[in-house]
């Protein structure tokens, strides 16, 4: 059996994934994997399937079939609020920073629902901005520093698997490069990420892997080593 401390130790597998909102049939068979200390992207189009695929892992869609194992357990039948305490931390692409509270308040407040979440101190080093803005409303915050809240916030949890939604989203190219340069960190930490990701040359550099998604579906998954010769496939379905 595969130690839990082994480079390859599976912390996220999904198979044969269908999600549903209402009568609408969005994922149709995803299969997946991600170990340990990996970062892997989903690229796609917009419609493709990429947020879809990371609410149905939080079971924030309608309905789900198939099999999706967290860090060694069945979740198809689990509780959304209970999915956290697996371990996974998610940021969605609308942040949910509460507006009323301070920076500091913000994350102060997420429970740790399991031993490793980072100290405020510890989360300061990383995002100086926020220490700077520790006692600024998240109203007053611009969208780099919200995002990098956000972000913040889950690290307090004690995730150790991230699924990060967009987050370059509308940002500036100096806070773009800050997210890339906190990500890496996470990555030496041997954290787990998962990031849905338009911006193709913010994610290329970074990921080990990269699904390609389209209709809902994979199309192909690109290593780090293939992306030169996978030009082409990149171009017509991402425009890059």
């Amino acid at each position: 059996m595969t130690s839990l401390h082994s480079p390859d130790y599976e912390q996220l597998r999904v198979s044969d994934l269908h999600a549903f909102y209402g009568e609408s049939h969005i994922l149709h068979g995803i299969d997946l994997l991600v170990r340990r200390g990996e970062l892997v992207t989903l690229l796609g189009r917009n419609g493709s399937g990429r947020s879809t695929t990371l609410r149905a892992i939080m079971n924030m869609v309608g309905r789900r079939t198939g099999s999706i194992v967290i860090n060694g357990n069945e979740t198809l039948g689990i509780a959304a609020h209970l999915i956290p305490r697996l371990g996974v931390g998610f940021c969605p692409e609308e942040r949910g920073i509460f507006a009323s509270l301070n920076v500091e308040e913000n994350l102060l407040l997420p429970p740790m629902v399991r031993s490793g979440g980072m100290s405020l101190d510890e989360i300061y080093e990383m995002f100086p901005n926020l220490y700077e803005r520790r006692f600024s409303q998240g109203t007053r915050l611009s969208g780099g520093e919200q995002q990098m809240l956000a972000m913040a916030r889950i690290l307090r949890t004690g995730a150790n698997l991230l699924l990060l939604d967009e987050i370059t989203e509308g940002l500036a190219p100096v806070i773009v490069q800050k997210l890339a340069e906190v990500l890496i960190k996470l990555k030496n930490k041997g954290l787990t990420i998962v990031l849905v990701e338009q911006n193709f040359r913010f994610a290329a550099p970074l990921a080990d892997r990269h699904y390609l998604m389209d209709h809902g579906q994979i199309v192909e998954e690109i290593g780090a080593a293939e992306l030169s010769s996978k030009q082409e496939l990149l171009h017509r379905c991402l425009g890059v």
